[in-house]
């Protein structure tokens, strides 16, 4: 059995492992991870494609993945377009590279792992039909195992088409039997009481956080006096900032808060003004001038600084906080500021961050616990520079 559910963010689990196979530019790839995790390379090595993965690891959990994968072009674009294995004598150029008999069923799989427990789901094309949805993936198999590497006798729930069973004791109970195929293990079982193992893991998977399309142009809501309410998560673009901030400042950090306005913009302070009828308004007092400025009048590189603070100093941390490309809109001379505000987060949950910028490398990587993972493309598949097939962290697909 799992350990007995934790709801203290600071004590939840951290993934070791990702493991991604047959989407997009990665046929297969086992990444080990960390408690600060950088994900770096040239354009078109696959940083996207590997976000895009752990995005759909998390749709699991919300009973989006099906049509997370519909918007992406349908589960047959997003298989692997190489073949099925990468021969030698096709890495070193003596045989063109063709088609291969394939050997397993085609699937499109997504895992971690982590001390305590793991997860692995597959998803596959539907069998001819005349439905109208014929197009529409299937998920084939789903399993909660635990440790780190599955064995059949470490499987806690397993869910291999239509059955979901979980292990009682020495014997296996059934928890449901018609599961339909477009939906997860997650919208159909997880009581605390009858099956806690399904309960944790979809819980740990919700408190995911990802930060990727903060709005700052010049209609974006942010830039407007909002409505305010106690915001301890920030909306994922950013339109509760100012009541993200009080909320900072009330029962977060204010002088971790402050120390970060400081660091990026030297002289620098942050007011929240409260108007009429409930509304926020942010106030950013800067050396030399004469009275603040509006979030209206703010730059898109100091507005950005200022979303990713409220982001990284929530008063309450995910399990695991993912920013694609942070750098974006930012000064060069911003990004070892916010270096130290991710390393000073990643304190209180695991971090990824995925980015390009030098600048923002080079100062993560002045941290001891910063796992810098480069990827590069061989051959049209994404892997890992100078990781060999016995530097991958144990792993073992369930089908």
């Amino acid at each position: 059995m799992l350990p007995a559910y934790r709801s203290d963010p600071e004590k939840d689990f951290m993934l070791n492992t990702l493991a991604v196979a047959n989407y997009r530019s990665i046929n297969k790839l086992v990444i080990p991870l960390g408690r600060l995790n950088l994900i770096t390379g040239p354009n078109g090595s696959g940083k996207s494609n590997l976000y895009r993965a752990l995005r759909l690891l998390a749709e699991t959990a919300q009973g989006g993945v099906v049509n997370a994968l519909a918007r992406e072009g349908g589960l047959e674009s997003t298989f692997w377009a190489g073949p099925e294995t990468i021969s030698r004598r096709m890495r070193n150029g003596e045989v063109a590279i063709e088609p291969t008999v394939r050997q397993g069923v085609k699937r499109l799989r997504l895992g971690f792992a982590g001390e305590d427990f793991s997860y692995a789901i597959g998803l596959g094309l539907p069998e001819p039909s005349t439905s109208c949805f014929s197009l529409d993936p299937e998920i084939k198999r789903e399993c909660i195992w635990a440790g780190p590497v599955f064995r059949p006798a470490s499987l806690l729930v397993d869910r291999n088409g239509p059955m979901i069973r979980a292990r009682e004791g020495r014997a296996w109970d059934v928890l449901a039997q018609h599961t339909p195929n477009f939906d997860s293990l997650f919208d159909q079982v997880g009581n605390l009481r009858s099956s806690p193992e399904v309960f944790q893991m979809r819980e740990f998977i919700r408190r995911w956080r990802f930060y990727d399309h903060f709005r700052s142009d010049a209609d974006a809501p942010v830039r407007q006096p909002q409505l305010g309410t106690r915001t301890p998560v920030l909306h994922h673009d950013g339109r509760d900032l100012a009541a993200a901030l009080q909320t900072i400042i009330e029962i977060g950090d204010p002088q971790a808060l402050s120390a970060a306005i400081s660091d990026a913009f030297p002289g620098a302070r942050l007011n929240i003004a409260l108007l009429a009828g409930g509304r926020f308004a942010i106030e950013f007092y800067q050396e030399g001038l004469l009275r603040p400025l509006s979030a209206a009048e703010l730059s898109d590189g100091t507005l950005r600084y200022l979303l990713l603070i409220a982001a990284l100093l929530t008063p309450r941390p995910p399990s695991l906080m993912v920013l694609n490309e942070p750098e974006t809109s930012l000064h060069p001379d911003l990004l070892p500021a916010l270096a130290r505000l991710i390393i000073r987060a990643s304190e209180q949950c695991q971090v990824w961050v995925v980015s390009h910028a030098r600048r923002l490398i080079s100062a993560l990587q002045e941290d001891p616990e910063c796992n810098c993972i480069v990827l590069e493309k061989t051959l049209g598949q994404t892997g890992i520079v100078g990781q060999r097939v016995l530097d991958e962290p144990a792993w073992h697909w369930p089908d």
